[in-house]
């Protein structure tokens, strides 16, 4: 039987490349099933998501309520912050005025929400945020926010100006992991498969967080990724940890705060529960019936 290909969207971050490379190392298959992935950094995969290029792509969990007419929402490879996140950078001794101009990493990024409903009067540029520092540096912009791997070290002219995460916290009003980035799934794609793929990708962050050294290694070895070894340790403990390979409640329960924190500043025309939007697993039992 030949397999179905399913295209799949993930950003070249440390993090997302962990926690897919147990697929594409062939640790984890399928005899129904072919999986195609292509690297976009997550904006672009946000706006691709819009476009519906790919059946599974990384997203911001900001974007899903624009797009939960056409995507489902999976459960794993998921990015929380828990006590960190994007930072707020700017030059030492720099002082921001009420609209000073900002680099934030993408419009439909979780990142830039918060930092909108924050800073109302701020000018904002989008940039690929490898070059976010640098415009910073370069007096591009008064400001930029940092995601990724550039939250761990950064020019020693920069300072953090604010945390998202405290941001997260005045708004949410509760102890919760701040929601940034999930997956999504195309509902066009048959709910057997779909079902399926959401079943394969739990099982790669799975096996990737069992075999955590090994599979740095790897990685480190056929430079698959940006960071050296000992960073790559600290950034998997903050993105790809034990609770990135199934959603639990208190983190279904933040994506719901984050969902309804945009809503009630017009970021969304309706408040939507991400429990709603879940790939039904019970299809698979009843179809065995």
């Amino acid at each position: 039987m030949e397999k179905r290909n399913i295209t799949v969207a993930h950003s070249p971050d440390a993090d997302d490349i962990f926690m897919y490379y147990a697929i594409k190392f062939g640790w984890v298959s399928s005899q129904t099933i072919k999986f195609q992935n292509y690297a976009l950094d997550i904006e672009t995969s946000n706006k691709e998501t819009i476009k519906g290029t790919y059946d599974i792509n990384a997203i911001s969990f900001a974007l899903y309520p624009n797009i939960k007419d056409d995507y489902a929402l999976l459960k794993t490879a998921v990015s929380f912050g828990e006590g960190y996140g994007p930072k707020l950078i700017k030059l030492k001794n720099k002082r921001l005025k009420p609209n000073f101009k900002v680099a934030l990493s993408g419009e439909n990024t979780t990142n830039a929400m918060l930092f909108k409903i924050a800073y109302p009067k701020a000018k904002i540029v989008y940039k690929n945020f490898l070059e976010i520092e640098n415009a910073v540096l370069n007096k591009e912009v008064d400001a930029g926010v940092l995601i990724h791997e550039s939250i761990l070290g950064y020019d020693d002219s920069l300072v953090a100006e604010r945390e998202l995460w405290d941001i997260w916290l005045e708004l949410a009003k509760d102890d919760l992991p701040l929601p940034l980035g999930g997956m999504a799934i195309r509902r066009s794609v048959p709910l057997n498969i779909a079902i399926e793929c959401e079943e394969l990708l739990t099982k790669a962050v799975q096996v990737a967080k069992e075999n955590t050294s090994l599979l740095s290694n790897m990685l480190l070895e056929r430079n698959l990724i940006r960071v050296d070894k000992d960073t790559l340790k600290t950034y998997l403990s903050l993105y790809a940890n034990e609770n990135s390979i199934i959603l639990n409640e208190k983190q279904i329960k933040a994506i719901d705060k984050l969902f309804q924190i945009g809503y009630d500043n017009g970021c969304y025309t309706e408040k939507i529960k991400c429990e709603d939007y879940f790939i039904p697993q019970e299809y698979k039992q009843m179809r065995n019936l």
